[in-house]
């Protein structure tokens, strides 16, 4: 027993208690645990400090953190936190203990074993991202009604092709879907005008930690 829960390890880059800024959690007071590496390289990448370094800790030893924060959800996150096939476990460990649990993947990665309590938030990749070819298309047949798919859109071309992806599978029918303007890129107002324009059957967001913290560490 001892040798196998020795092996059960992920590499972290950070634990944090904060307020969720995305999503269907936004505004909740959130613990985060952002492992380290991601096989893409998306232009607009906000976290390349999680690409590299971190630190071995036991999946004990994480849900202790986690838990000395007092918090009722949590999101796992990354870089992209499925490139650790450890993931999984730490997840359902998580779900065991009773917490509201979201995990923030590229949808590059195979989703198709995450626990179908957590709260699936799977990026699809706009062309401007310039990881689009990476979209693993069949994720979406592993989408439950509790999870959401996000676009992050830097430009209009980046919308048209959000707009036509929406249509063609049907996303507004399998979930929540979410259109994040790239911070710095576009004005908000504009791609929310848009939205508007096209009557579309999405959910507008900006991410409130850039609003409250401005990208500091830690938040």
């Amino acid at each position: 027993m001892r040798a196998a829960a020795s092996s059960e390890r992920l590499k972290i880059t950070e634990i944090f208690h904060s307020i969720q800024g995305e999503a269907d959690a936004i505004g909740w007071r959130t613990v985060f645990v952002r492992l380290t590496g991601c096989p893409l390289r998306c232009v607009w990448c906000d976290t390349e400090y999680s690409f590299y370094g971190g630190g071995w800790r036991e999946i004990a030893d994480i849900l202790d953190e986690v838990a000395g924060h007092g918090a009722t959800h949590v999101c796992v996150t990354g870089g992209e936190p499925l490139a650790q096939k450890r993931c999984l476990i730490l997840l359902r460990r998580l779900c065991d203990a009773g917490y509201q649990v979201s995990l923030e993947t590229s949808g590059a990665l195979d989703v198709s074993m995450v626990d179908p309590r957590v709260r699936k938030v799977m990026d699809l990749k706009a062309p401007d991202s310039g990881e689009s070819a990476r979209n693993l298309w069949s994720n979406l047949e592993h989408l439950l009604p509790h999870d959401q798919v996000k676009i992050v859109i830097a430009s209009r071309a980046d919308y048209e092709w959000a707009r036509q992806v929406v249509a063609e599978h049907a996303l507004a029918q399998r979930c929540m879907v979410l259109f994040s303007p790239v911070h710095g890129a576009i004005q908000p107002r504009e791609l929310a005008e848009w939205i508007i324009e096209d009557k579309l059957p999405v959910r507008f967001q900006l991410q409130l930690h850039k609003l409250l913290w401005n990208d500091a560490p830690g938040h």
